[in-house]
């Protein structure tokens, strides 16, 4: 994992929206870890493609979720992934 991490920063999901208003994480090697605390039954699309969307928490602050949508590839190789998995 350091070896990973090297020159990297980590970014708490709980701490994502102030970073995003007060940082350019464009320009910053950034990582965050998150659990899936909720998923929603995939869904189709207006064009009838399927997508998934994770709720996703860094269990610090159960109030702060991301909600991460998955679609294409990443969802037919994501979607059955179960809930609280990191």
């Amino acid at each position: 994992m350091d070896r990973k991490m090297a020159n990297r920063k980590l970014i708490r999901l709980s701490q994502l929206k102030n970073k995003l208003a007060t940082e350019n994480l464009k320009e910053i090697d950034w990582v965050t870890f998150g659990v899936i605390v909720k998923k929603v039954t995939p869904q189709s699309a207006n064009n009838g493609r399927t997508f998934s969307i994770w709720r996703l928490n860094d269990l610090r602050d159960l109030g702060q979720c991301v909600s991460l949508f998955l679609f294409g590839e990443v969802h037919k190789e994501h979607w059955k992934t179960e809930q609280g998995t990191v």
